[in-house]
This record gives structure tokens, C-alpha cells and sequence, in this order.
């Protein structure tokens, strides 16, 4: 019966929403944790940041993203990264998982080959940065209006922060990590971009 299906259909994105939303704040959780940790040990953490082109630290590159300089630093980063994942996880969570993954470690490795010597550089905005360009560009890549709709409003509410951080004369803000996770994400788009589907069945009565 078309209630019964639409109301199946409606239950499925509610679920959908309701996993994305966990996700997100499992994820924030976890990074506060650390920053607590981080501070109990003596800052024991931080070597867990992205020294550019010591052959050692290849193995921090995915490590670096979970790792801040103290609270104000996760802080910052909370926010945002619960609201961009959040939207861009609402897209299927093993997609999300793999963009996530693509942004970590193409960031990891940009500010591993192109920030300043003698940097320690770490934390969740180069991911940050990464969904914004994911989710600015994926609605017009994949011609979908809510998609583009989405990414017009995420250009309005952090379109100006963005644009802040890559900013070359921001002192202790990588700004490399910024545009190569910026980058990173707006190749993700076309990368993990859906194919249109063929028609759809009948559901069956």
C-alpha cells in the first residue's frame, strides 16, 4: 500500500539521521577525551602531531587529526566538525567513512611534504575544511537541488571562517593543512559521487 511504503521510506532517512548524528557526537566526544588525556599526561600526546618531512612521522598522518593543543583548540574545532559530519554522513555512512578517511590522510601527507620546517601541526581542521569543500561542491556535482541548497548554506554560515583560515599571515594556524584539506575534499565530491540510479521498481502490494 503507498502509505505503508511511504512510511518506510520516512522511517529509513530518520534512521539514517539519527546514525549520523550519533556518529558525529561519538567522534567530538572521543577528541575531548584525548585533549583530557593529553593534559593528564604532560602533553604526552602531542608528539602524535605531523613534523613536515621526517620519514618517522608518515605514521602520525592519521593520528594528527584526532590530536589538538589544548581545549580552546578542540574546542573550536567541535562545532563545526559536528555539523559538516553530521551533513555529510546523512549521505550513507561507509561513504562517509571512506571521504573521511580520503581527506585524513591526503591532508596528513599535504602538510607532511609543504608545512614549514620545525611545525608540529595537528588537529581536526584540515577534515574540517576537507567537508566543507565536500559538501559545497557535492550538490552541484551530483545535480542534486538539496545538495546544492546545502552547500549554499554551508558557504554562508562558514563561507567567511574558511576563507580566514587560508590566510598565509595567521600565526600557529596551518594554512597549509587548510587548503590541502580543502582540496582534498572537493576531489572527494567527484571521487564518491553517486551515479544516477536506473528507474525505480514497483514496490510490491
Amino acid at each position: 500500500m503507498p502509505g505503508v511504503w511511504s512510511a518506510e521510506r520516512e522511517w529509513s532517512r530518520g534512521e539514517r539521521a539519527l546514525t549520523a548524528a550519533k556518529l558525529m557526537l561519538g567522534w567530538v566526544a572521543l577528541l575531548w577525551l584525548l585533549e583530557v588525556a593529553d593534559v593528564i599526561s604532560g602533553h604526552a600526546l602531542d608528539r602524535f602531531g605531523i613534523v613536515p618531512r621526517t620519514p618517522s612521522e608518515l605514521v602520525d598522518v592519521v593520528p594528527a587529526a584526532f590530536i589538538h593543543f589544548g581545549f580552546a583548540h578542540v574546542a573550536a574545532n567541535s562545532v563545526p566538525l559536528l555539523v559538516l559530519g553530521f551533513l555529510a554522513a546523512l549521505g550513507g555512512i561507509r561513504r562517509f567513512a571512506a571521504l573521511c578517511a580520503l581527506i585524513i590522510v591526503a591532508d596528513g601527507l599535504g602538510v607532511w611534504l609543504i608545512s614549514p620546517s620545525g611545525t608540529n601541526t595537528a588537529g581536526a581542521s584540515g577534515l574540517i575544511f576537507g567537508l566543507f569543500g565536500f559538501l559545497l561542491v557535492t550538490g552541484f556535482v551530483e545535480r542534486r537541488p538539496l545538495g546544492v541548497l546545502a552547500g549554499v548554506l554551508v558557504a554562508a554560515v562558514w563561507g567567511g571562517s574558511i576563507l580566514a583560515g587560508l590566510a598565509p599571515t595567521q600565526s600557529g594556524v596551518s594554512w597549509q593543512g587548510h587548503l590541502v584539506g580543502l582540496v582534498a575534499g572537493v576531489a572527494a565530491a567527484f571521487v564518491f559521487r553517486r551515479r544516477e540510479a536506473g528507474p525505480r521498481a514497483e514496490p510490491a502490494v
